[in-house]
């Protein structure tokens, strides 16, 4: 079997991200809940887990520093050391630093000289803490190999511990040339110089020897020949000679750090190194003996147990080991890991399909054959679960990103002094991927500026009565076809005043005018807009608010804000679920084609020029409501034959209500939206276009964006 590196290189970057998630997740979890063991657990898996892969592709410095601050985990894990406040924070900034050397690795590049003292400062802190322990061994020693040696990893190898005594370079010894000898028997795997008992440079004395080795030994060779390497220094050193198999908790984390594979037990204990093949072969064929005799055989496991070839530990890992391989590999079977790319072909193939189904549709129409036009129904129908089934691929859920929301509030409210409790609700809420991807900026300014200037310090709001601690919510749900996402903030709100003055000294508006709320709102999303009476590191220079604003536009999305001087601010995104294929509804006017969101139309009634229509009038009575009318035709500036019966098309968005006069209503379309030229982004009143089945485009209206021109057309109209 030819294995890609390249791929798989790539499938353990986008893993260890995904673990690096957990981690940070684990650990928010913990600085509310520091007794949380299931959250502990889940941080040290995350970060062995990242440890053992990265050592199965020689990512020394990855695997090196993870493992330090594995050591640290585990002590916690054992209770052996508190888990603090500040050790939360010291692990996030491991997390981070792990996430640094990963982006390092995956752009090919070289370690960078402030990343390199990132890397020990940490590394320093998580020593301080390993050196509460009453014997430590360095981290180096602990360690397991992966990655020495070309694709070996530390199998069947010997663990020999030597210290040398001070006086054996007097006594006429050369340490280096024993382990030179211990070379000839066998592969050294990994050698590791312990340098812990190095005086200053002040006390050292030239003629003294102060260096310990740890040493793995590939070799045939048995205990006394290894022994007997050291025969002429065995009274100037400490030597311990550990067989393989003899370090239980070594061997289990190797077990551990194996890649998932469906292997049976016995191919475990090997693949560890804690079991040899002839071992194996001989427990198997014992236990084959007794299958031949009895019913039921012994289990492998036990057998070896019995036979002191292996420890019942060992056993237990990888009976688990297993366990967890096959749970994996039943729940992966269930996935397919889908380049995001051959997704974005396909749902253009199924747009175009689409373009090309309507028409076939409209050819078998204008025939008027009644089969041809029964077969394109059943195909319309095909067509459309293929859409709605293509469109799920691109479906996730938004919690994901909300979740990261977690770690910018814990880290943002410190900096500020502030406390603040962020609260998620509708964490499960889909929508396309695209879309969340480009979300996610957007809702990151919006959180920021939340938390420097719409909550108060503490002081100020027990002053105004309300608790000390500020409450941050992130909603989502859906509503009308597409998705609401809201920034809520129980803090001071917006101070109407404050923003006319500023819109006045800007010229943005002038001293009679009077703004309803809505519009006073807006003008927070001008260019170098900004009310901050003092520029911070996050916020209050008067850009991003239009960037905020113009992201979201992008998306086809609107932006709109509710405050209340005192009780807080509710920043309210309405965005499309998808941005390739819509249900919409075609209209005519004039000789042109528009299309709308379907889920966005209420009904459609005619106009009627008698009763309705009166000169200048731009609104209509619909069942005792007032309804704001656009005329179509008059806001493009159409030109083309008078049609002799209008009719209102009645649409919705966030929760307002507009009537488009249009001439011709032809029904349900499924449009495939197509991006506008730069020609036309300051077109107002137009989001894309589509093609129809007869190849002419048809523009697909901007609704909320009409909805403010009827609003304002129909003001004027009741006005006059």
């Amino acid at each position: 079997m030819n294995l890609d590196l390249g791929d798989a290189l790539q499938t353990f970057f986008a893993e260890s991200r995904s673990l690096l998630q957990e981690m940070e997740e684990g650990l928010l979890r913990l600085e509310t809940a520091p007794d949380d063991a299931e959250a502990v657990n889940a941080v040290f898996r995350a970060a062995h887990t990242i440890k053992g892969s990265s050592g199965l592709f020689g990512l020394d410095d990855i695997v090196a520093f993870t493992h330090k601050a594995e050591n640290v985990l585990d002590r916690v894990r054992n209770n052996e050391l508190a888990l603090t406040e500040a050790l939360v924070g010291l692990f996030l900034g491991c997390r981070d630093h792990i996430e640094r050397l990963l982006d390092i690795t995956a752009a090919g590049a070289q370690m960078d000289a402030d990343t390199r003292q990132q890397g020990e400062a940490l590394a320093s802190q998580l020593s301080r803490y390993m050196g509460q322990s009453a014997a430590t061994l360095p981290a180096e020693t602990d360690a397991p190999v992966h990655h020495l040696g070309g694709a070996r990893t530390a199998d069947d190898t010997w663990h020999i511990s030597l210290r040398f005594g001070r006086d054996v370079l007097k006594n006429g010894m050369d340490p280096l040339s024993f382990i030179r000898y211990l070379g000839t028997l066998g592969e050294i795997v990994h050698l590791t110089t312990l340098d812990d008992a190095l005086p200053g440079a002040s006390e050292m004395d030239p003629e003294c020897c102060y260096l310990g080795f740890e040493i793995r030994l590939s070799t045939e060779a048995d205990k006394a020949r290894i022994e007997g390497v050291f025969e002429f220094v065995r009274d100037d050193c400490q030597l311990h000679i550990l067989p393989p198999g003899s370090r239980v908790a070594d061997y289990i984390d190797l077990i551990e750090a194996l890649p998932e594979s469906n292997d049976r037990l016995g191919e475990i204990l090997v693949a560890c190194g804690a079991v040899t093949q002839r071992e194996l072969g001989e427990s198997l064929a014992l236990q084959a003996c007794e299958s031949a005799r009895l019913e039921n055989a012994q289990p492998l496991g036990e057998i070896m147990v019995e036979r002191q070839i292996v420890q019942p530990e060992l056993v237990d890992a990888a009976l688990t080991k297993q366990k967890e391989a096959r749970q994996r590999q039943a729940q992966e079977a269930k996935f397919v890991r889908v380049h995001a790319d051959k997704l974005d072909s396909l749902i253009n193939l199924v747009g175009e399909l689409v373009i090309a189904g309507a028409g076939v549709g409209l050819m078998a129409a204008r025939n008027k054959d009644s089969a041809m036009m029964e077969s394109v129904s059943g195909m319309a129908r095909l067509v459309e679960d293929i859409r709605d089934g293509a469109m799920r691929l691109r479906m996730v859920e938004i919690g994901e990103t909300f979740n990261r929301f977690r770690r910018v509030v814990r880290d943002v409210s410190k900096e500020l002094g502030k406390d603040i409790d962020l609260s998620i609700s509708g964490a499960e809420t889909e929508l396309d991927k695209t879309v969340v991807e480009k979300i996610g900026d957007p809702l990151t300014h919006l959180v920021r500026n939340a938390m420097d200037h719409g909550i108060e310090s503490a002081e100020v709001r027990l002053a105004r009565g309300k608790p000390a601690k500020g409450t941050l919510q992130l909603n989502a749900y859906h509503e009308s076809g597409g998705i609401v996402i809201e920034v809520v903030d129980d803090g001071g709100g917006l101070n109407r005043e404050r923003i006319l003055a500023k819109a006045r000294d800007k010229g943005l508006i002038q001293d009679g005018d009077h703004l309803a709320d809505r519009d006073v709102w807006n003008l927070i999303f001008e260019p170098g807009f900004s009310t901050a009476e003092q520029v911070s590191n996050l916020s209050g220079r008067g850009v991003g608010m239009d960037v905020v604003r113009r992201n979201i536009e992008a998306l086809r999305g609107t932006v709109e804000i509710e405050s209340r001087e005192g009780a807080g601010s509710t920043f309210r995104i309405r965005l499309p679920l998808t941005l390739a294929i819509i249900d919409g509804f075609l209209m005519g006017v004039a000789d042109s084609h528009y299309v709308v969101p379907l889920d966005m139309v209420l009904e459609c009634v005619e106009l009627n020029a008698c009763t309705d229509r009166n000169e200048g009038c731009d609104y209509l009575n619909l069942r005792g409501e007032v309804l704001p009318l656009l005329r179509v035709k008059d806001h493009f500036s159409l030109k083309g034959r008078a049609s002799r019966r209008e009719n209102v098309v009645v649409v919705t968005a966030a929760g307002r209500k507009a009537g488009l006069v249009v001439d011709e209503l032809k029904g349900e379309f499924q449009a495939v939206i197509k991006p506008l030229g730069n020609l036309f982004q300051r077109v107002r009143g137009i989001s894309g276009s589509t093609i129809l089945g007869s190849g002419e485009v048809a523009l697909v209206l901007d609704v909320p964006a009409l909805q403010d021109e009827a609003a304002r057309a129909g003001s004027a109209g009741v006005t006059a």
